[in-house]
């Protein structure tokens, strides 16, 4: 079984980005798809995979991609982006996929789903996921579909929003949805149960409620998070928040939007537990505790090892081809070029590290009021920081940015997502200059297509505070290359 050819879809993902290096532990031989393989560049694990370029509701692209495989995982899903026909796309996706595997002869699919009981009312996406599992059965490759309901683990979506809930809020008026109950599961132990299923036939064509070993409250988990981390919280029930009304505040105080938050809490109105053990003897495993799961991702957080995050997921879900970036495409561009006297080394050293923790090395106040102005209108503003201070990979999420393009010592391409009457690009080169290339230059240049009329009066009105902002930024970022040479230099 080792030897056969197993299909990820979902490898830029929160967890098939974290599944893939697990089944190349465990010696398999795996293969990507992914619309754009250049989100994969730079992974660990990269050059040990097969990657294919294909997209889920092209049909005729999922060929190639499962030939000669045996087993496929299946872990797309639709979440926010503000698409209004994700039912539509998730369905589409999920029959393509059926069809493509059959044609293929592939022996099986696992397929990870979430939780709720479908005698009662299920929020959209809850009940869209249970539809994918559906579709995909009937199909004629048997489907073995595994239910969780919140996954506890650095950098999901969840965590991060509880984390940042007990973190930033003594009190809280909460909705009576906080008294439903759920049945969290730790991310160690979701990853555990998708590799036993697939070396498990038992599992073939079985629906089976995956679990931790607690049945909690998200009133029960906000307090003994509170606990873990030496804090006491007051929270109080009221009933008139609604689903949409938690997620707008939970976009102002979390780092997870609204249009992620939405589903999330949405999904809370019902109950979430297994309604079956069948797991339990199939994949036997010692599962983490609630307390546990979070002591294991505080953990990852603080040693700075989290490989994946909520914010892999591109927010882009109208137009899903891969973005190509040209810039004669953009009729407006500022370009600034600052001279170091470290090498480019030192000087791209500092670039990479912009956003997050460490800020935007300049008028970084302006920058979170842009942050919270973004915020107020529904965008993603800066709360989202970055997945690692130091190592990027093409994909990631700085702040309101999106990394597009990483070239190791020399570019950093990002992509705006922020909320702006256009597109708008921010590329930082760093380039070797002096005969034996002891200075640098930073090269640092924001380009902006606006749309008609609104498009061009904001990038004119808010010029000159940009250009402040901008010119600051690329010289405080030379001087802080210079400064860690020197330093490094002298220790």
């Amino acid at each position: 079984m080792k030897n056969d050819l197993i299909l990820t879809t979902g490898a830029t993902g929160y967890i098939g980005g974290r599944l893939v290096p697990r089944l190349l532990e465990k010696g398999y031989r795996v293969r990507c798809l992914a619309r754009d393989p250049n989100r994969l560049r730079g992974r660990s694990w990269a050059d040990r995979v097969e990657i294919v370029a294909g997209d889920l509701l092209e049909a005729e692209s999922l060929k190639p991609a499962l030939e000669g495989c045996r087993f496929a995982y299946y872990l797309v899903h639709s979440m926010g982006g503000g698409e209004k026909s994700f039912r539509e796309f998730d369905l589409r996706s999920a029959r393509n996929f059926a069809e493509a595997a059959a044609s293929a002869g592939l022996e099986r699919i696992v397929y990870l789903g979430g939780l709720g009981n479908r005698n009662e009312q299920l929020s959209k996406h809850l009940s869209s996921r249970h539809e994918v599992g559906d579709e995909l059965r009937r199909g004629a490759v048997p489907t073995t579909e595994l239910r969780a309901a919140m996954i506890i683990g650095s950098g999901s979506a969840s965590f991060e929003m509880l984390r940042a809930l007990v973190l930033r809020l003594p009190a809280m008026i909460c909705p009576r949805w906080v008294n439903n109950r759920t049945q969290p599961i730790a991310i160690r132990d979701v990853l555990l149960y998708l590799v036993g299923c697939l070396e498990n036939p038992a599992t073939s064509g079985l629906v089976l409620d995956i679990g931790g070993p607690d049945i909690l409250t998200y009133k029960d988990m906000m307090t003994r998070f509170a606990k873990i981390l030496g804090l006491r919280r007051w929270i109080l029930v009221v009933p008139v928040l609604t689903p949409r009304l938690s997620a707008y505040w939970a976009n102002m105080v979390t780092p997870v939007p609204a249009s992620i938050a939405f589903p999330l809490i949405e999904g809370l109105r019902s109950e979430t537990i297994c309604e079956d053990d069948r797991i339990l003897t199939l994949v036997p495993l010692e599962r983490f505790g609630f307390e546990e799961a979070v002591i294991a991702a505080l953990d990852r957080v603080l040693q700075r090892r989290v490989e994946t995050r909520w914010t892999n997921a591109s927010l882009r879900s109208v137009d899903r081809r891969p973005i190509r970036f040209d810039p004669a495409e953009f009729p407006i561009h500022d370009r600034l070029e600052v001279g170091c006297s470290a090498s480019s080394e030192a000087l791209f050293d500092r670039v990479r590290r912009v956003g997050g923790e460490v800020g935007w090395y300049f008028a970084d106040a302006l920058w979170k009021i842009r942050g919270w102005m973004d915020r107020l209108i529904g965008g993603v503003g800066l709360r989202r920081g970055r997945r690692d201070p130091e190592n990027v990979y093409v994909g990631d999420a700085i702040d309101f940015w999106r990394v597009e393009d990483f070239v190791p010592g020399r570019r950093l391409l990002l992509h705006a997502e922020m909320k702006v009457p256009g597109d708008a690009w921010l590329e930082f080169v760093a380039e070797p200059a002096g005969e034996r290339g002891e200075r640098s230059v930073l090269v640092q240049t924001a380009y902006f297509r606006p749309s008609p009329f609104w498009g061009r009066l904001y990038w004119y009105v808010l010029y000159p505070i940009h250009r402040v902002i901008f010119d600051g930024m690329a010289r405080s970022i030379a001087a802080s290359a210079e400064r860690f040479q020197k330093s490094d230099v002298q220790e």
